[in-house]
């Protein structure tokens, strides 16, 4: 059964408009040519993150976002999506941001991760960057 389901960790946090939110990403999953299998948002802090990040990918570092690729079949999307509300807020103001804006672009950032986008090369990047800005123009 496909769905989008959201989550909250060792925080209390609960995402504006989730319906609105769903629509939106099922419709840049469905441009990009893929199905919804089943995607979690799991909203946590910075430490909880830390924990992630540290335990499975070996990284000592702070991050807003780390995205599980848990697909199995060709073109249907399925996945666990972690997100830093700490971080999001943090990057809000330092990027002179509102919160939703800034927390929709992370959402979409795991997203496309999932969709095949990958940002380990400055070049790819700015095609990742260049996408989540077209998606975050169809919120």
């Amino acid at each position: 059964m496909p769905s989008i389901k959201y989550f909250a960790e060792d925080i209390v946090f609960k995402l504006p408009h989730p319906r609105k939110t769903t629509t939106w990403i099922k419709e840049v999953i469905g441009q990009e040519g893929f199905s919804l299998g089943e995607v979690n948002f799991i909203f946590c802090s910075d430490k909880h993150l830390h924990t992630i990040n540290v335990e499975y990918l070996d990284h000592d570092t702070y991050t807003d976002i780390i995205t599980f690729d848990n697909s199995e079949e060709k073109n249907l999307i399925e996945g666990d999506i972690f997100i830093s509300i700490d971080r999001i807020r943090e990057n809000a103001i330092l990027f002179q941001n509102e919160f939703d804006r800034e927390l929709h672009r992370v959402i979409i950032h795991g997203v496309l991760h999932l969709l095949g986008y990958t940002d380990k090369t400055k070049a790819k990047k700015k095609v990742m960057t260049n996408k989540e800005d077209e998606c975050l123009s169809l919120r």
